[in-house]
């Protein structure tokens, strides 16, 4: 396992957190919650009807041992669910949508995370990330201070030595345009979440296909403005741009371009101006660099919760979820 896997690992094992799954006939999501439980990195409840849970286990070859089973169908966790959709969303909801919205096992767990009775949620294996956020936003609601919720994908590199590179790359999954004010905040999110999970000093670079004013566009202005802001809200942290892929990761090259940053040729956080460079970007580092992507990892939000790609693994899922009880731990401990 990578270092840094292994930091995260220790870090949910520190303070194992109470994680909702919330695609209970899932075999790949039951498999994850056998081994979860199993290695002690989360304390783990599926959620939806409890003999499709069953039977998809049984399918799967996946033990329940340990799992804590949330049925779907109880009346008490209908009306809790519709209770909490009433207070979040008042008349925006009409009575027949609330009806259906509370017997939704993803509606369910946000309730309960909203409640305080969980702490992290994860979905998306086979719901779309539009219903994911759409429970999020409404039952959990943004961060204080927070005006948007983006995400990240942590992406480790091996060498042929066997060295480690690790980088946050932002965003990757959520905002498809962001103004100057979300790519300043996705900026400041993506720093604080590099160090939350590494301890290592984050290094910020707004992405450009320009240097420190070698082209001028009024999209190389919006990456410019961003990081200027960025700097206005968190002094205390690292960042530059615009500046150019290649400026900001090779040292060579970041010394010739901005001999005088702290950024150029380290940077270790990525913010990418918009979802299609962000999107192609970490795709093309995981396949044709053979990249570990793990993500997307939301931030923003009040309490975790985390999409994941339709297309997962049992094992992706376990790492999406090992890094959002990291997260969640590390919240709750700078709380304490």
């Amino acid at each position: 396992m990578s270092a840094i896997l292994e930091r995260i690992r220790r870090q949910a094992l520190l303070r194992p957190q109470r994680l909702l799954l919330a695609e209970g006939g899932d075999e790949r999501v039951l498999r994850a919650a056998e081994r979860l439980v199993r290695e002690r990195l989360a304390e783990v409840g599926v959620v939806g009807e409890v003999a499709a849970i069953r039977e998809a286990a049984r399918r799967a070859g996946a033990q329940l041992t340990g799992v804590r089973l949330v049925d779907a169908q109880d009346a008490r966790a209908i009306e809790r669910t519709a209770t909490a959709l009433a207070a979040a969303r008042g008349e925006r909801l009409d009575p027949a949508a609330r009806a259906r919205y509370a017997a939704d096992p993803l509606f369910q767990a946000a309730a309960l995370v909203r409640a305080g009775e969980a702490d992290v949620l994860i979905a998306g294996a086979v719901r779309t990330t539009a219903d994911v956020l759409r429970a999020a936003l409404w039952l959990i609601g943004l961060e204080a201070g927070s005006r948007l919720v983006t995400s990240f994908f942590l992406m480790v590199l091996r060498g042929a030595a066997g060295e480690e590179r690790v980088f946050v790359f932002a965003d990757c999954a959520v905002v498809p345009d962001p103004t100057v004010e979300q790519l300043a905040d996705i900026g400041v999110l993506a720093a604080e979440h590099y160090q939350r999970l590494t301890g290592a000093v984050a290094h910020t670079a707004f992405l450009s296909f320009s240097t420190r004013g070698s082209a001028e566009h009024a999209r190389v202005e919006k990456v410019r403005a961003a990081c200027r802001l960025a700097r206005e809200k968190r002094p205390d942290l690292h960042f530059d741009g615009e500046m150019q892929l290649d400026a900001a990761i090779v040292p060579s090259v970041g010394a010739r371009k901005a001999a005088d940053s702290v950024v150029a040729g380290h940077a270790n956080v990525l913010v990418f101006p918009d979802l299609d460079s962000g999107n192609i970007g970490y795709k093309l580092v995981e396949r044709l660099a053979g990249a570990s992507a793990i993500g997307p990892i939301l931030m923003g939000l009040d309490r975790q919760a985390n999409d994941l790609s339709r297309g997962c693994s049992a094992d992706d899922i376990v790492g999406v979820a090992t890094i959002a009880c990291a997260l969640a731990a590390a919240r709750t401990a700078g709380h304490a």
